[in-house]
Formats: C-alpha cells, structure tokens, sequence
C-alpha cells in the first residue's frame, strides 16, 4: 500500500485516524504498531515476517547493549551490539545485493571464458534499507547513552514500523524520536498543519512528477537522443525525481504531524545550491545526517589526518551510493560525489562554510558569481542523475552524448504529437517552483543589493500575503490529483525501490 492510491487515501488512513484518536494514549503505540503492519503486510505478508523479525533481533540486542552505564559497558553489551548491526546489515546486504553480486560475478567468468552460476532470484523487501538504518540506529543509541532502551517491544516496533516514513523515509533516528514515542502533544492546529503538508506532498508526485516522467520516460528510451530531447529528459528527470521524493516526504512529515510527531525534515531546497557540497547537505538531509553520525565521526571524520579523512570520505559515499541500489552506476554516482566530500572535510577544518552568497552581498560581481555557481552545480547534479536513471552505463553514455550535441539535435524525435505540449509546461512550472519556492519561504536564492532592503521587505509581505490566499487553492488541486490518480495506471515513488 503506498499513499498515492485511493485505497489509502479513503479506506485505510481514515480508519486508522478515526481509531488512533478514539484510542487513550497509552493504547495508541499499539494501534500504530497494528496499522503499521497491515500497512506494510498489504504488500506481501513474508516480508512483513521479516520486518517483526529484525526488530526481534533488535529489542533483545538492544536491551543487552544498554546494559552497564554508558561510560563503561561491559563486554557482553558491546558483542551484542556488533551482532545486532552485523545481523540488521547483513539482512540488507542478502536481500540487497546477492543479485547484483552473482550478475557481477557472472560477468566476469564469462568475460573470461568460463560458465556463469546459476542462483535463485532474490526479492527486494520494500522499505528495508529505510528500517534497517532505523534498527541499527536504535542499537548504537541505546549503547552509545544517546537515548534509553526501549520499554517494552511494543514501543520498539512501534518507532521501526511507523507507517508514514517505513517506505522511504526519512530515516528517523531513535534518539530523535524516542522522547516523542513517550508523550507528544496533539492538537487542531498540529493536525491541521499534517493535512496542510500531506496535500502539498501528494499535488508534488502526482500532479507534477508523475506528469514530467512522462517526458523522462520517453528521452531516456531513445535509442539516439539529441540535444533537444537529452535535455529535456535531464530536466524532466531532475524534477520527477526531485518532486517525487520530497513529495514523498512532505506526506510523511504531514501524516506525522497528523499523530503527533514531529520528523526532521529531508529537503532544504537542494536546486537552489552553489556548490556540489551544498548541494549534498540539501538532499535526503535524513540520510546524510545518519552516514555522517554513525559512520562519518565514528571513524574520526576530518581528525585524523588528510589521508584518513579520504578513506572516511570514500567509505561514506561508496555505502550512500550503494545504499540507493545494486548497481554499478549508484557505484559510480558515489565516486562521483567522492571529491565533493573531500572538498568539504577540508572546508570545514579549515573553517569554512560552503556556502556560497552568505557573506557581504550587494555588488553585481557577487549577484553574477552567484547565478554561475548555481548554474555550474544545477549542470553538474543533470549529469549525476542521468547516471541515477539510466539502466546501464551504456544507456548513460548515449545520453551524455546527446547532451554535448554528439547526436544532432533532433527536434522531431522529442516533439511528437503523442508526447504531447502538457507535460512539457508541467516541467516548465516545476522549474519555475524550484526557484520561486524558497523566495516565498524566505530564504534568497541570489545575493540582493544592498539598497534594496525596503523593496525586498515589500515584496516579503506580499508574498506572505498572496501565499495565504494561494493556500485556498490547495484543496481544489489535491480533489484534481485525486481524479488524475482515479484515471490513471498505479505510479510508485522512485524511491521505494531503495
């Protein structure tokens, strides 16, 4: 079940909220719990299995590992900790990646002249890298004293099987969340705001990503792209993906908000970076916070030497890149990003921030530096998805060269009647909110003259102004994204392949 479906949307979550709200609090754990399962068990009921199964690993481990004080465990609650992270990585690597081992496995042999292997075909658990990273992150906590042990198994699976974010995030970390699984407030404006959120998320996938897949879908099958049509597949993925995910997040955070709980947010306006570091703090904020505190510091970060810091960096990006797919173009996409990271653990020790636009702004020089970085980095982040979506590397590589112009340019391969005018203005207003979005959130995309603080500041207010009217308009375009995903096939989001 996922929650562009009608079936979500008119059976299961009003039922669910109807009975979470007629339960007491103490009940509501488990009413969570019980959703949850069925939730993820509408799926296939074996993996639901295996899900109640590692957070039985997990509770058990857990409460060894928290065993002690957290200056001085004893050994028992360290072996306890190795074993649970071994078995919840393993499980991930097993389901994950015996596939993608014995394909590779098999390229070899038979580059080499021999006979392949054959295997049985493994299944992809939906969600499992999401709720691995989410057990694992329960035991380093409760061992590190970061946060108590879980009271009973109930709160622990309650906290791993959370419906809103079990599919694809974002990760919730146990420390930050463990506190709120104990007493969280609820109230009309609470709700309120979850609604709000939930309907901006799911106008975000179904009336604009899943339009503009479309035009990716099209561009990425050509056997020879031109320029025109390896362009707008570029950018058609960069807005599917985009809207697609944060999409997805947005009615996570807003489904949350619906119980109660506050989740961190996964997206900071990514689109909007100058810099490719910049950029990678923006996307998928949940994922790079865990990478970063759970394997980033652990193995000394940027403290131990320049040499280190690059082992650090490599062994960060390689389990990101991997973490998103078995495959040997996320391999690549993590080497890509290698540098990226390099650049900013020198940054950082150095003492510097990254970002670009944050100091005096107010000259044209800097408006004009500016609008190139975002350029550079928009260009260079087209390229790393192009790697992200194509199958292969040679279906990358033909859409590299359609990008450079190596393949003409091809308007009529691209503007055929049955691609049609709709979805290609649905990719031009998608990019127009890439960058009028965080105007109207108040944060600048461009440094502003110096002088022009009283324009700004009126501009400011009108946008404050009209964009609580524009609110009004929400509930019209969430009944049309309703009658759209009535009229159309299923659509799964991008990252519940993940």
């Amino acid at each position: 079940m996922v929650f562009s479906t009608t079936i979500f949307l008119f059976l299961f979550l009003p039922v669910f909220l109807g009975g979470y709200y007629l339960s007491p609090f103490r009940a509501r754990s488990a009413w969570i719990l019980l959703g949850s399962w069925v939730f993820y068990g509408w799926w296939r009921l074996d993996f639901l299995g295996l899900l109640i199964l590692s957070t039985v690993w997990t509770y058990l481990l857990g409460g060894i590992a928290a065993s002690g004080s957290a200056e001085s465990r004893p050994q028992r609650a360290r072996i306890a900790l190795v074993v649970g992270v071994v078995l919840n990585l393993g499980s991930l690597a097993y389901f994950k990646y015996f596939n993608f081992a014995v394909d590779s496995l098999n390229y070899v042999l038979s580059a080499a002249g021999g006979d392949g292997i054959t295997a049985w075909n493994v299944i992809l658990p939906i969600g499992i890298s999401f709720y691995v990273f989410q057990a694992t992150s329960y035991l380093i906590d409760v061992y590190r004293g970061d946060a108590p042990a879980a009271r009973s198994y109930l709160d622990l699976a309650a906290y791993i099987a959370l419906f809103p974010q079990l599919i694809a995030g974002p990760i919730l970390r146990y420390k930050d969340l463990a506190d709120q699984l104990r007493r969280r407030t609820h109230s009309f404006s609470k709700f309120s705001e979850g609604s709000y959120r939930f309907m901006i998320g799911f106008c975000k996938k179904v009336l604009i990503a899943d339009t503009v897949a479309l035009i990716a879908d099209v561009s990425f099958g050509m056997e020879q792209p031109g320029l025109l049509g390896a362009w707008l597949g570029a950018l058609a993925y960069s807005s599917q993906l985009y809207f697609d995910f944060s999409g997805y997040s947005d009615m996570a955070i807003g489904l949350g908000l619906m119980m109660g709980f506050r989740f961190m947010e996964n997206f900071d306006y990514p689109y909007i970076s100058r810099s490719i570091t910049e950029f990678w703090r923006r996307w998928h904020m949940s994922l790079s916070t865990w990478l970063r505190d759970y394997l980033y510091i652990p193995l000394g970060g940027n403290k131990r030497g320049p040499l280190k810091t690059y082992r650090n960096v490599l062994l960060v990006m390689l389990l990101g890149g991997l973490w998103h797919g078995a495959a040997w173009t996320f391999v690549g996409k993590a080497a890509r990003g290698k540098a990226a990271r390099g650049k900013a653990a020198r940054g950082k020790a150095a003492g510097t921030s990254g970002q670009a636009g944050t100091g005096q702004a107010g000259t044209g020089q800097a408006g004009v530096a500016s609008v190139f970085a975002l350029a550079r980095t928009m260009f260079l982040v087209l390229l790393g998805w192009v790697v992200f979506r194509a199958p292969d590397f040679t279906s990358a590589l033909r859409m590299y060269g359609g990008l450079f112009g190596l393949q003409g340019i091809g308007p009529r391969e691209v503007l055929q009647v049955e691609f049609g005018l709709f979805p290609l203005a649905i990719l031009a207003l998608s990019l127009l909110l890439v960058y009028i979005g965080p105007y109207l959130k108040g944060r600048s995309v461009l440094p502003a003259p110096a002088d022009a603080g009283r324009v700004l500041g009126g501009l400011s207010y009108l946008s404050s102004y009209g964009l609580a009217y524009a609110r009004l308009f929400l509930i019209p375009l969430f009944l049309l994204g309703v009658l759209k995903l009535a009229a159309e096939s299923f659509s799964p989001f991008l990252y519940f392949q993940f």
